[in-house]
């Protein structure tokens, strides 16, 4: 009936109260209009469809002056409703109306000078979902919370019973039992996560923010006792013996969780064989169970600093599907025979079960195929080695030529000392090892997405959509701002097209900005039944299926793989049952990957700041990355990244000049471009509001005196 609903309602241009929409479908039966009711309280929860308040409903497609969406507010009072494939439109500080940031709300879109604006009419939804902050008392010992998200200005007392155990400065999960007014509630704690003191709490109260929580409950506990400890000699029966094949695993110093093996063998046709071996984790953690749901509700596992979330407990992530060194694992096989030119010409996937021979690091691969440096207990492994990194440079070569936009960004990582206190950031290491696997698992998930697709069966697809032409066009008028002209139609939306402005870029010194920012210009890659392809990849076809330890969509891919190639259900009930459900799995899993995603970066902001509160006063050359109306951001050699507000910036009146992409003075014309390099010291840093500010200081000039940079 939804389809009908929505159907009726694109052709119908004013609100309409339920039973003319009843009368409007021809629908006779008391039982016809209960279903329509949910089916139009389905529709509004949905954003969909808007119900006014006469009590009439109106497809919110048909009116382009209002927008639902979810309210992102900035530190500085302004914010921007979200919207879901539209650009976000800004709501100034005297627009809100009352809302604070995460609320649902229904915004009236206005144009103010060269932009859209929107004022906020309604609070549709106030959401109370991962409210986390510190206890506090006050003089007559009534509890509080203080909200670590301070964009949320709210009143939240704590009822006596459920603070019993609390005591001040502890960080808690609370839920909302009562409201007194719009900004004061009344809330009772669901679990006290730690004391703010303790190791580890500052990074599980941002992971409980975002809905990650490292419980698993006493069901998966229970339901743990019954997963063995090593596989089962009846679970090998059906499955191809390949314990016999020299297959290894290349993963970090400290990777756990090992999901990917790989093989390789030259045929005598002069093609490769390449095996990706990958844990079959769908063996164990079955459809409505509890360690099924718990998967499914996680999503992913969460990577925080040196802190693992895992998607799966220990016993499996860790264990019995972990790809160990030196014992039989079960797992699903993708073996492909690659030619000269980097093309996939034949392929078998099937059930199997390994032994991997070898533990193998980044770092020590990385020393026999870049440096020639062979450990002894590598060299029975460096000709497959040396053969895989040849196969490696022939399959990135095919992605260039294909459109491939390698963006190649460099990421921080956060050194922690026992206590879980950062004492250094660091880039991450990427080399040919690295570049290695990411090519063989792209190989493997191409050919897994193009079998299923060509087959017309329902699946799971890891989709990456084309650029919006206006976020490009922002991007080409930066860069002649710059003063860069490129060569080329850089207004064919295609990969080739963005690898092309990539490849012009490189030797400006503002590439790594500038490519950050063609990336942000790009949609978020997401999971879909649908397959369009992914832009980003150049690839027709692409899922993820060589992580199932820690994303739940490559299980589900599994699942999927075992339904149609090994039972060969292709039945229209199942059929059927797969095309409603996958939907659903896939918007979740693209929901809780953003959770992920949102968490980690916030550890990193977080943890940054940590670090900077110990080397407050010190100075260092960085570069300007961002430039806004208050300031402008400059980025250190290891990443770390501060503010240079504008009212620190001595010797002038700045003011920022869009059209330059500049903060430029007044009466000096002295400019800070994006790109610039400068030379910064750290005046504040706060771990509590994950905040770092810099100012400008002091240069030499040609006589060797101090002067004010200005």
């Amino acid at each position: 009936m939804k389809e009908q609903v929505l159907n009726l309602l694109k052709g119908i241009h004013e609100a309409k109260e339920i039973i003319e929409i009843n009368d409007l479908l021809g629908l006779k039966s008391s039982e016809e209009l209960r279903n329509l009711q949910e089916v139009l309280n389905e529709l509004v929860d949905e954003y969909l469809v808007f119900y006014t308040k006469k009590g009439k409903y109106i497809l919110l497609d048909n009116c382009p002056g209002l927008k639902i969406g979810r309210l992102s507010v900035s530190k500085k009072g302004f914010g921007f409703i979200i919207l879901d494939r539209e650009d976000d439109i800004y709501v100034d500080a005297k627009n809100m109306n009352d809302a604070i940031h995460d609320d649902i709300v229904l915004a009236e879109v206005f144009t103010s000078g060269v932009r859209k604006e929107a004022k906020i009419i309604r609070i549709i939804k106030r959401e109370f979902q991962n409210l986390v902050g510190e206890v506090e008392f006050d003089e007559k010992g009534r509890a509080f919370i203080e909200l670590d998200d301070d964009k949320r200005n709210l009143t939240i007392e704590l009822t006596p019973d459920s603070t019993r155990n609390c005591v001040e400065g502890h960080k808690v999960l609370v839920s909302v039992i009562k409201e007194v007014n719009k900004h004061t509630y009344i809330a009772k704690v669901v679990k006290i996560i730690g004391h703010k003191n303790d190791p580890g709490t500052d990074i599980l109260s941002i992971a409980y923010k975002h809905g990650i929580y490292e419980d698993f409950g006493e069901e998966v506990e229970n339901e743990l006792e019954s997963i063995p400890n090593e596989v089962a000699k009846e679970d090998l029966v059906g499955r191809r013996d390949l314990t016999n094949e020299v297959i290894f695993t290349i993963d970090g110093d400290d990777t756990k969780d090992i999901d990917d093996a790989i093989s390789i063998k030259k045929l005598e046709n002069g093609n490769y064989e390449l095996g990706v071996h990958i844990a079959d984790v769908s063996n164990y953690v079955k459809e409505n169970t509890a360690l099924g749901d718990a998967a499914y509700d996680r999503g992913t596992s969460s990577y925080l600093a040196d802190t693992v979330i895992p998607m799966l407990p220990h016993k499996l992530s860790n264990g019995i599907c972990s790809l160990n060194e030196g014992v039989v694992r079960l797992s699903m096989s993708c073996i492909m025979e690659i030619d000269h030119k980097g093309k996939v010409v034949d392929y078998d996937i099937f059930p199997s079960y390994i032994k991997s021979r070898k533990k193998m690091t980044y770092k020590k691969v990385n020393d026999v195929i870049v440096r020639g440096i062979v450990a002894p207990d590598y060299e029975p492994f460096a000709d497959d080695l040396i053969l895989m990194n040849e196969l490696h440079q022939i399959l990135r070569k095919e992605k260039n030529s294909r459109g491939y936009i390698n963006f190649d960004l460099d990421e921080a990582k956060i050194v922690q000392d026992e206590n879980g206190k950062a004492i250094d950031v660091v880039k991450r290491i990427r080399e040919e090892g690295e570049m290695l696997i990411e090519d063989f698992m792209i190989a493997a998930n191409e050919t897994v997405a193009t079998h299923i697709f060509n087959m017309q069966l329902p699946f799971i697809y890891r989709i990456h959509d084309v650029p919006k032409p206006e976020k490009v066009d922002e991007f080409m008028t930066m860069v002649k701002i710059l003063g860069y002209k490129l060569r080329g139609n850089v207004n064919d939306l295609s990969p080739k097209s963005m690898q092309n402005i990539l490849d012009q870029l490189k030797d400006k010194k503002e590439f790594e900005i500038l490519s950050s920012l063609l990336l942000r210009s790009m949609r978020k890659a997401e999971y879909s039944k649908e397959n369009i392809g992914h832009f980003g990849l150049a690839s027709k076809s692409y899922t993820h299926f060589t992580s199932p330890i820690r994303r739940y969509p490559d299980l589900v891919v599994h699942r999927l793989l075992k339904t149609y190639l090994v039972d060969q259900d292709l039945s229209m009930t199942t059929i059927q049952t797969l095309e409603n459900n996958l939907v659903e799995v896939a918007q979740h899993s693209s929901e809780r990957e953003v959770a992920a995603v949102d968490a980690e970066r916030d550890v990193l902001d977080m943890k940054m700041a940590e670090y900077m509160e110990d080397h407050i006063g010190e100075e260092y050359e960085g570069v300007i990355t961002t430039i806004t109306n208050f300031g402008f951001f400059v980025q250190l050699p290891n990443l770390v990244e501060g503010l240079v507000h504008v009212q620190t910036l001595k010797g002038d009146y700045f003011t920022y000049i869009p059209d330059l992409l500049c903060m430029m003075g007044k009466s000096t014309k002295k400019a800070y471009r994006l790109g610039d390099k400068v030379k910064v010291r750290c005046i504040a840093a706060s771990k509590e509001n994950s905040m770092i500010d810099f100012e400008i200081v002091k240069v030499d000039d040609k006589n060797g005196n101090k002067k004010q940079e200005s």
